[in-house]
């Protein structure tokens, strides 16, 4: 009996251990993440992420390891940007992973679609599809409420003329350091379809 009291009482204080570890890798990581955005990145996309300027993405919300894979594309090339290559130049993984997990501790800031009849016409598209043109919804990628997921983008709340930049880019083939589906999707789509999509994702 008191040896499985010890063992017991040594397994908590592991537990412990292992707690107060995650929680001090915590505060290191958004400490270094605070470092590097009052340094550069608040101008443009704010000291939380929530970018007053609709040609800069808003990033409070945005899932961690989605940020640390645009950061690291920057970084390497594969998606082309002239404002951020210089941003990215010098930030380690570590960095990235920082930025990532804290812009995604922020809460994104709810905001209700401008122009309430186009964003009826993107809700649709988003939900349904077009069926007559061949466009699948968008909601079987990111999801029913543009969460999106580890891998694909946090849509829901996005600042409207960037999410249509970034399809007219993805048309263009001017974006291609994600998924290439996203090509095969935007060129059946009309200027009007990803005008109305971007609406309705801003009030999400």
């Amino acid at each position: 009996m008191r040896t499985q009291q010890i063992c017991r009482g040594l397994v908590a204080l592991a537990l412990l251990a292992l707690a107060g570890a995650g929680t001090a890798q915590g505060s290191d990581d958004e400490a270094r993440a605070k470092k590097i955005i009052g340094g550069s990145c608040f101008l443009c996309h704010g000291a939380e992420g929530e970018s007053a300027s609709a040609i800069y993405p808003r990033l409070a919300g945005q899932n961690a390891e989605y940020i640390a894979k645009q950061l690291e594309n920057f970084k390497n090339g594969q998606r082309k940007s002239t404002a951020m290559a210089p941003m990215v130049a010098s930030l380690a993984p570590e960095d990235m992973v920082a930025l990532g997990k804290f812009f995604a501790s922020r809460p994104a800031q709810q905001k209700k679609a401008r122009d309430q009849d186009l964003a009826a016409v993107g809700r649709y598209i988003y939900h349904h599809g077009n069926r007559f043109s061949g466009i699948p919804a968008c909601a079987s990628c990111h999801g029913p409420d543009a969460a999106g997921s580890a891998t694909l983008p946090r849509l829901a709340g996005q600042h409207v003329a960037y999410t249509e930049d970034q399809l007219k880019l993805f048309n263009k083939r001017e974006r291609t350091n994600d998924n290439a589906v996203m090509h095969a999707v935007v060129e059946k789509m009309t200027a009007l379809e990803m005008a109305a999509v971007a609406e309705y994702l801003s009030g999400k």
